[in-house]
């Protein structure tokens, strides 16, 4: 399971790094959004334990700190989601407003365009 999160950010990595250096606004908009999503698995495979228990403490059973999955990375992904989902709107906002203004969305022409 390990080696199939491990990929999957690779591959989220390399497709939105890809995507950033292409010349249309949306598909820049669409890398950041890859790089955000991989970022947010990054940080919730960091606090993942291979069998871990939920970190809700119940009778009768001892308290192991090594075998409970540490919330606070899920806690920061939680908050990332609703930040990158803010930032993507934003974008998609600001790529319309410049492709009314330019009628384009080649990223070569608006700066000829505006210089």
């Amino acid at each position: 399971m390990t080696w199939f999160i491990s990929i999957t950010i690779g591959v989220l990595v390399a497709a939105g790094t890809y995507l950033i250096m292409q010349r249309r606004v949306i598909q820049v908009i669409l890398g950041f959004s890859l790089l955000s999503h991989a970022t947010n698995l990054m940080i919730v495979a960091s606090g993942w334990i291979g069998d871990g228990l939920t970190p809700i403490l119940r009778l009768g059973r001892g308290l192991k700190p090594d075998a409970y999955v540490d919330p606070l990375p899920q806690a920061m992904v939680l908050t990332a989601i609703v930040i990158s989902f803010a930032v993507t709107a934003f974008l998609l906002v600001l790529a319309l407003d410049v492709y009314r203004k330019f009628g384009t969305d080649d990223l070569d022409k608006i700066r000829r365009l505006k210089g």
